[in-house]
């Protein structure tokens, strides 16, 4: 014997529910997007679903979870789906529901309020070429594989390549004033990369880095993010003062290759903390040294640079800086950066993954601190 239509029917919503929007990651049916759904006596079930904007890059990936969710339900023979826009008018209301205010106000920095609970890491190089990026790329995708909700913002504007290593050639997508950040190894990121056509060089001056900073940070919805982590430009220029300003409670992560010269620079960019009163979390050494097939290590670059500047850090800070870990050089780790596929993931039972899962879990299970948060104690009655 059928089920009555009206418990059809509340099955219906509760499949629908059980969809996500690939974008934002929350429910279909609490964002507004399902118009209607109706069965028809057939079995067939019409879905009016409205897309956050005309040509929508996920329309596709949307129609696969409904028709596979509805589909499920018992009594439903078939699923067609109808795609419409929403008005101007329901844009502003999924704005404001997602912001948690009125559509009119003024946009914030969620991570730097004092009720933020998402751990930001700006990872910091004295100069190029050490693999800043890398290590940013592949401890995003280990703390993601490990559960965590993470978030990237590649901050090196003229440099930008976060995207490519993470192997997303999507272009975030406009809600209003709101911009929803393309995923890729469930890491959400954001790169100046994704606005420029082709490979189109960027040429701005401080105001305009700091512009672009603030609106990565304010107008991108990164929704409830565990770590959010910045892969900045080598030095200790612009950007590196916007973040201090953006985001005072960020905290440093100073990456450095053995080379003497390299770890001399690199303890200036770690040094900045004390002018902008940020905290240095630990010393990340890359390319420490080349594992031969004899099992015997050739170390290309020198050894020691990463404790050097570690220690020197610490005295110079006045706190205890950690060597957080040491990579060796590994040809896999390029290759997977330029396949889009980090080596954390392509390759973990690598030397090199092994040592970047290992940094991956000091920093997601570092104690967070309740320094200036509220915790809700309240004097007891007399």
């Amino acid at each position: 014997m059928s089920a009555p239509v009206s418990t059809v029917e509340d099955a219906i919503q509760a499949a629908l529910a059980t969809v996500n929007d690939p974008e934002i990651r929350r429910p279909i049916t609490e964002l507004g997007m399902v118009r209607s759904a109706t069965i028809a006596a057939s079995g067939v079930v019409r879905v009016e679903l409205l897309l956050t904007v005309a040509g929508c890059p996920l329309k596709d990936k949307l129609r696969t979870d409904i028709t596979a969710a509805v589909a499920a339900v018992p009594g439903v023979t078939g699923v067609e789906i109808d795609f419409g826009v929403m008005s101007p008018e329901q844009r502003q209301s999924l704005q404001s529901q997602l912001r948690g205010g009125g559509a009119s106000e003024e946009p914030v920095i969620p991570f730097a309020q004092p009720g933020s609970r998402t751990r930001v890491y700006a990872v910091a190089s004295g100069k190029g070429g050490v693999g800043k990026s890398s290590v940013t790329v592949n401890l995003a995708a280990a703390l993601a594989a490990r559960g965590l909700s993470v978030g990237v913002v590649d901050a090196d504007i003229y440099g930008h390549s976060v995207p490519r290593m993470l192997g997303t050639e999507a272009r975030p997508t406009r809600v209003e004033d709101m911009i929803m950040p393309p995923q890729s190894h469930g890491v959400k990121v954001i790169s100046i990369g994704m606005f420029t056509s082709g490979n189109a060089a960027v040429v701005w001056r401080g105001p305009m880095l700091h512009r672009a900073l603030q609106q990565f940070l304010a107008d991108v919805y990164w929704g409830d993010l565990d770590v959010l982590l910045l892969d900045l430009p080598p030095g200790t220029g612009d950007v590196a003062i916007s973040l201090a300003q953006l985001l005072p409670n960020s905290e440093i992560l100073v990456v450095t290759t053995p080379q003497a010269a390299a770890a001399e620079v690199a303890e200036r960019a770690g040094a900045i903390a004390l002018q902008t009163h940020q905290r240095v979390v630990g010393v990340i050494e890359n390319m420490s040294w080349l594992e031969l097939p004899d099992g015997s290590r050739m170390e290309i670059f020198g050894a020691g640079g990463g404790a050097a500047v570690a220690e020197s850090l610490s005295r110079t800070i006045g706190a205890q800086v950690p060597l957080l870990g040491q990579i060796p050089l590994d040809t896999r780790v390029r290759e997977a950066g330029d396949a889009g596929n980090p080596i954390v993931l392509a390759e973990p039972a690598s030397p090199a993954a092994q040592a970047l899962g290992t940094i991956a879990d000091r920093l997601a299970l570092r104690r967070e601190s309740l320094l200036g948060k509220p915790l809700g104690l309240k004097p007891a009655g007399r």
